[in-house]
């Protein structure tokens, strides 16, 4: 296990009540008014998409756009996030500096209470999950522009699933009767790649096999470590990290599944930010170096943020999505 001393000044909204975030139900009826008609796709009826990028686009009215003097960041939501909040700290440090504004590192706890936050115009820039990642650019505005890689431009990750060594369960079929652990409704490889990728391995979950929501890639892991459950499918990435901070034995488990990569998680900002203030954010994640920071050994393997956009690298997860039918409302966002 990292252990981090808690550094102050970077706190003050990680206690921000999560009560104080509006449903998003009831955010549309406190927000702005729907935009007259226009161009929006899927997105939702504040924001417009007239020039096809699937994304919202900046308004118009030079006076809409937010030019904050503090800008809030939130990572996505993790088991510890005051541990997270210590590992992006170098990255605070790089944002502040480029950026000339004061920003605060927001740990929210929920993919809903972060769309949220977004929407509601208390979070500037965020790290989406990625299932979580095409809520957050229909309902919250989010506009994503990077992603986690390699000097190369590789980036991803894979689903697998995992089963204790002494489970029995050798492949897909095994899994017919058993107890599995999906993370949550919204998540890609923990619940919406599997729902959409098992059936061609001849497994259906909730047909063949019982799902239970665990909460998260970490929770579904560990119950597979103490035979809670009997299988489970989660990010690659999460399972590494995990690893490598020795939070399990890699002795324990084995996988009898892995899918094809997928993006990982995308690096937003509120598309009615400035535009000069966006060059600015834009600049300070190209010109961010991992090596030799704690973010660096948290993702091994990662040696900066590539430019990437919604609508051409999040095609697969929204095919997946389509697949599973899924609508992009505030009740499908848990």
């Amino acid at each position: 296990m990292i252990h981090h001393p808690l550094r102050s000044r970077k706190h003050p909204l990680t206690k921000l009540a999560l009560s104080s975030l509006l449903p998003l139900a009831l955010l549309a009826a406190t927000q702005v008014q729907a935009q007259d008609d226009c161009e929006r796709g899927a997105l939702d009826d504040i924001y417009c998409d007239e020039n096809g990028d699937m994304v919202a686009d900046r308004p118009a009215d030079e006076s809409e756009w937010a030019d904050p003097d503090t800008l809030i960041f939130a990572y996505t939501p993790v088991e510890d996030p005051a541990i997270y909040s210590d590992i992006w700290q170098p990255f605070i440090d790089h944002l502040q500096d480029v950026t000339g504004r004061d920003v605060r590192f927001f740990a929210v706890q929920s993919n809903s209470a972060q769309v949220e936050a977004m929407r509601s115009g208390r979070l500037h820039i965020a790290g989406f999950s990625t299932g979580p990642t095409p809520f957050a650019v229909n309902l919250a505005g989010a506009v994503p522009f990077a992603l986690m890689g390699s000097d190369d431009g590789q980036f991803g990750y894979t689903l697998q699933l995992y089963t204790h060594v002494d489970s029995g369960i050798d492949e897909m079929a095994d899994l017919k009767g058993k107890r599995v652990a999906h993370t949550s409704p919204t998540s890609n490889s923990g619940n919406q790649a599997p729902r959409a990728l098992f059936p061609e391995e001849g497994i259906v979950p909730d047909e063949d096999y019982e799902v239970i929501y665990s909460g998260s890639h970490d929770q579904s892991m560990l119950g597979v470590v103490a035979q809670d459950y009997d299988a489970a499918p989660v990010a690659s990435e999460v399972v590494d990290r995990m690893a490598a901070r020795d939070l399990y034995d890699p002795e324990d488990v084995k996988i009898i599944y892995e899918s094809d990569r997928f993006p990982t998680t995308s690096y937003t900002y509120a598309h009615n930010l400035h535009p000069d203030l966006v060059d600015k954010i834009e600049e300070a994640f190209f010109s961010f170096e991992f090596a030799g920071t704690e973010l660096g050994e948290e993702f091994e393997g990662v040696e900066k943020f590539i430019p990437i956009n919604y609508q051409e690298h999040w095609k697969v997860i929204r095919t997946i999505q389509e697949a599973n039918g899924v609508e992009y409302t505030p009740d499908n966002l848990e």
